[in-house]
């Protein structure tokens, strides 16, 4: 039973800058059956993200936990985060528990993103945190400070209220989405999909497969394996000395060395967007030594050429047919069509392929039961008054 109705728009937040003052509070959320989590960082400049601010809020209290406090050890954040007996709710939560993850070493668990949540009640495709706000706590968010230079101290009080909100209203949102989804019987549905957000691979990509990214339009091996040691290469350094992939090397860049395979730093020097000092420097010979590697490579240890689709192209109209369906589904089950099938897997299905992900699990049942179904012929497409219904075949 609640100490007191909670009147979350009037909570005050407190600004935590000492680990003390951390610990207390985190022993008092461990005492709760869940927390919510925010976080506010900045990226624009770095590979990794720089951590400046954490937003916690309880049943009673929200803080706003200064992380680049001298001195601050965020050990006790770690430990809530890891604790099995609180739930931690986010909303969009994916760069969040990026984050975490390289702090602490590990996912956040159990974990809870409202976003996802909303797909599964009918919210829409990726339902903005205002939104929410709007809808189930009657709130409406300032994003004014959305664009704030998070790492300038000291934190004004509208930044400190700026990001308290973030947390304040996601009790009400994690509240009623959870009450909603259980009448509706989706529980489960919703745990599916936080297995994928709470599995760590999701969060490290592999550097040798980085080319796949750039979809390169070529069958040439030998092109792509110069490629995948080229991404390979950029993924590493551009996480050893912390910048965007993107500010050490563009993607079309890359794509041109592999194409052009320089030997020499007058070679290399020509591809467009690689200066004179990049060429003749460390930061090149490190990246021709590894297009040499690739080049030496043998045949059977170049990465395979994109595999076409077997059998004949999927029928547009079909394609179609489908995407119609798919509209028709999710607003019968009240779920967003994203979350169901993408635009890539409807064309795969009317290929012919079996092994997609609308065809598993809970999205069997409310999709591709029917998207088989209406593929076969066993059932047809109509409109019954203003809406799109099933109809069993003759």
């Amino acid at each position: 039973m609640s100490r007191r109705p909670p009147a979350y728009a009037d909570l005050v937040p407190s600004l935590v800058t000492d680990t003390a003052t951390l610990a207390a509070l985190c022993e008092r959320l461990r005492q709760e059956p869940f927390v919510t989590v925010d976080t506010e960082f900045m990226r624009e400049r770095t590979y990794w993200p720089e951590l400046c601010v954490v937003q916690l809020g309880g049943e009673d209290e929200v803080a706003v936990v200064d992380a680049l406090a001298p001195g601050l050890d965020l050990g006790p954040l770690g430990a809530l985060l890891a604790d099995d007996q609180v739930v931690k709710v986010f909303h969009a939560a994916r760069q969040d528990v990026e984050i975490f993850l390289l702090k602490f070493g590990a996912v956040p668990t159990p974990l809870y993103d409202t976003q996802i949540a909303a797909m599964v009640a009918g919210f829409g495709d990726q339902v903005s945190y205002d939104a929410l706000a709007r809808a189930l706590a009657g709130a409406q968010i300032d994003k004014a400070h959305r664009f704030s230079d998070w790492t300038a101290r000291p934190l004004s009080p509208a930044q400190i209220a700026y990001a308290a909100a973030d947390v304040t209203h996601l009790r009400r949102i994690y509240t009623g989405l959870t009450a909603r989804l259980e009448r509706e019987g989706r529980t489960a549905w919703v745990a599916e999909e936080m297995a994928a957000l709470a599995d760590p691979a999701t969060y490290m990509p592999d550097p040798e497969t980085q080319w796949e990214r750039l979809r390169p339009r070529s069958h040439n091996r030998r092109f792509l394996g110069m490629l995948r040691a080229a991404c390979a290469w950029r993924e590493r350094e551009a996480q050893r000395v912390n910048i965007p992939r993107g500010r050490l090397v563009k993607d079309e860049t890359l794509l041109e060395i592999a194409a052009t395979a320089p030997a020499t730093p007058a070679e290399l020097g020509r591809a467009r967007g690689i200066s004179e000092g990049f060429a003749k420097g460390k930061t090149g010979a490190a990246l021709l030594a590894v297009l040499a590697e690739a080049r030496d490579l043998p045949e059977d240890a170049l990465p395979e050429a994109p595999r076409e689709r077997n059998g004949p192209p999927a029928s547009p109209a079909l394609v179609s047919l489908l995407k119609v369906l798919l509209s028709a589904q999710s607003e019968a089950h009240h779920v967003a069509p994203k979350l169901l099938a993408n635009a890539e897997e409807l064309e795969r299905l009317a290929a012919g392929e079996a092994d997609l992900p609308c065809l598993h699990g809970w999205r069997r049942e409310v999709f591709g039961e029917s998207a088989l179904a209406l593929k076969d012929g066993r059932v047809a497409l109509g409109v019954d008054g203003k809406k799109v219904k099933l109809i069993p075949a003759g």
